[in-house]
């Protein structure tokens, strides 16, 4: 599995990168070949305020359904429009063009896995 050294993630599996008072969030290598051939995803609203944890979207694949839990506390800023046409960008490039939504941080968490943790969350 593809695991950035440059991202945090979360034992649900979702990534975060930090940069400044904003963080950008999507689902993992791990999840997305978990879940198979994604064919939509439910996009939060912009402004909605967010806290760690909270279930903020979902995920559909041939699968199953699966919610997005937010790694942070904040706000959304933005999303991710191109997924609404092409969900499948989080199976083909789940770190880059298949990010779902940038958070504004109200703070910046402490909790996250670095990468070394989370290899060994998939190890387990």
């Amino acid at each position: 599995m593809n695991v950035p050294k440059d991202l945090k993630y979360t034992k649900s599996h979702e990534w975060v990168r930090i940069e400044g008072d904003t963080a950008t969030v999507g689902i993992t290598d791990y999840a997305q070949s978990e879940l198979g051939d994604i064919v939509y995803v439910d996009l939060p609203s912009p402004g909605r305020a967010l806290i760690q944890g909270d279930s903020f979207g979902t995920i559909e694949s041939v699968k199953t359904v699966s919610d997005i839990y937010s790694p942070v506390k904040g706000q959304i800023a933005e999303t991710n429009t191109a997924l609404e046409g092409a969900s499948e960008l989080i199976n083909q490039d789940p770190y880059g063009q298949g990010w779902i939504a940038k958070i504004t941080l109200d703070e910046v968490p402490t909790d996250l896995l670095d990468p070394d943790a989370y290899q060994a969350l998939l190890s387990e």
